[in-house]
């Protein structure tokens, strides 16, 4: 899942954590990318992967990670 974000134009950096019945990932867009652009570009990216009953959950990276 996680090179499947990685290769999304405008991810610089990206992490993806699962639980059961769950998923959640955070992107960290380029400079010159627009968040919502991105984000929405790694949702259609997974959205193959996602199993019904699933919750996922898109946001952003901060600056710290």
């Amino acid at each position: 899942m996680l090179d499947i974000v990685y290769d999304v134009e405008g991810v610089a950096g990206a992490r993806v954590w699962q639980w059961p019945g769950r998923v959640a990932i955070g992107i960290r867009p380029s400079p010159n990318a627009g968040a919502d652009e991105v984000l929405h570009r790694v949702e259609m990216a997974v959205a193959r992967l996602r199993e019904e009953g699933e919750r996922w959950e898109f946001g952003l990276l901060d600056e710290v990670f």
